[in-house]
């Protein structure tokens, strides 16, 4: 069964930085595509950003500079490097993952919709 349990988030001043991060555990945590995604009360869920099993990542426009998303495949963990964070961060994010793409496959990774399985979510709260 695949779990995916968020951790890292909190409360910072406007520039301040957070790394959230997703434990991940219950498939071959490798071969899958991970990503981020927040949801600010009354929004729609938004993706942040994604890295696909190839290494391949892709960003949010509103995030990108700012935010950097890794994993490390030995200890099945996703990360997402926040730095300066800015009000409009503020949000609930949470880590996704689905079953791999075949090559030449078009689909969206920032798209909520693609992602099969999730976590339960970490608050990240930015004062300014």
């Amino acid at each position: 069964q695949v779990q995916l349990v968020e951790s890292g988030g909190g409360s910072v001043h406007s520039g301040g930085s957070l790394r959230l991060s997703c434990a991940a555990s219950g498939y071959t945590y490798s071969s899958y595509a991970m990503g981020w995604f927040r949801q600010a009360p009354g929004k729609e869920r938004e993706g942040v950003a994604h890295i696909g099993s190839d290494g391949s990542r892709q960003y949010a426009d509103s995030v990108k500079g700012r935010f950097t998303i890794s994993q490390d495949n030995a200890k099945n963990t996703l990360y997402l490097q926040m730095n300066s964070l800015k009000p409009e961060d503020t949000a609930m994010y949470y880590c996704a993952a689905d079953y791999p793409r075949a090559i030449g496959v078009t689909w969206s990774p920032l798209s909520a919709t693609e992602y099969t399985y999730w976590g339960q979510g970490t608050q990240v709260t930015v004062s300014s």
